[in-house]
């Protein structure tokens, strides 16, 4: 029998990314929250499996040869578990490349341009002082627009982002652009992007990934510890 894999998360767009992709293959997994509004993530004993400070990490007790190994970032935990499991990663070299490129893609642009459209348009104005910049808020909204366009063209001819069949990459987009009302955006004019959330939001495995521990969300504009932890706080 396989032995549970330690997940160490929060309900967030990156926790989910992993919770989705333990359900989408069947492993089994423990799951040991991190409070990041309360500064879970700066703990000793967590720095020592993610010494970025971030979530999530796993630690997979059946690692490389049958020892045990940490992960930390959310695209290498992807990999790392698609090669454990020999699956979502494609069968061919061309899907290999088309499903890392969109891992990527996710990695370096939507995430973090989602992020900070997040922040400036939602959480920073909220901030004790507030910081309204219409500058960043304008930036940032759209640039996860522009992003938004590009995923929806690729869309216009593909099932899903990397073909015609379902990857990691799908579980590391669809966490990000499910959020698309909070980044202030529109499906509008994104009529394949919408196809694919509701195809992907329809899968029994991404259903009960993003339920994972989903009470513990809240409501980060009201809470001045948790901004302290999460906009602040120098690791």
């Amino acid at each position: 029998m396989t032995a549970p894999i330690d997940l160490y998360y929060w309900p967030t767009p990156n926790g989910w990314k992993i919770s989705i992709a333990l359900e989408e293959m069947g492993l089994p997994y423990n799951v040991h929250l991190v409070n990041i509004g309360k500064g879970a993530q700066f703990e000793p004993d967590f720095l020592k499996i993610s010494p970025n400070n971030k979530m999530p990490a796993i630690v997979d007790p059946e690692g490389p040869d049958g020892a045990p190994i940490t992960v930390f970032e959310s695209g290498a935990i992807l990999q790392y578990l698609a090669r454990k499991t020999g699956t979502f990663a494609g069968s061919t070299e061309r899907e290999r490349v088309a499903v890392e490129q969109w891992l990527m893609w996710q990695m370096g642009g939507l995430g973090p341009m989602a992020g900070q459209a997040h922040h400036f348009l939602k959480y920073a104005p909220a901030m004790d002082p507030p910081a309204d910049l219409p500058y960043a808020k304008d930036r940032y909204r759209n640039e996860t627009a522009r992003l938004y366009g590009v995923l929806d063209r690729r869309l216009a001819d593909n099932t899903y982002v990397a073909g015609d069949f379902y990857s990691i990459a799908d579980m590391a987009i669809w966490p990000w652009a499910i959020l698309w009302e909070g980044q202030e955006q529109t499906l509008d004019d994104k009529p394949n992007l919408a196809r694919w959330l509701d195809l992907v939001g329809g899968r029994d495995a991404v259903k009960t990934g993003r339920a994972v521990a989903e009470e513990q969300r809240s409501n980060i504009q009201d809470d001045r510890e948790a901004q302290e932890n999460l906009f602040r706080r120098r690791g």
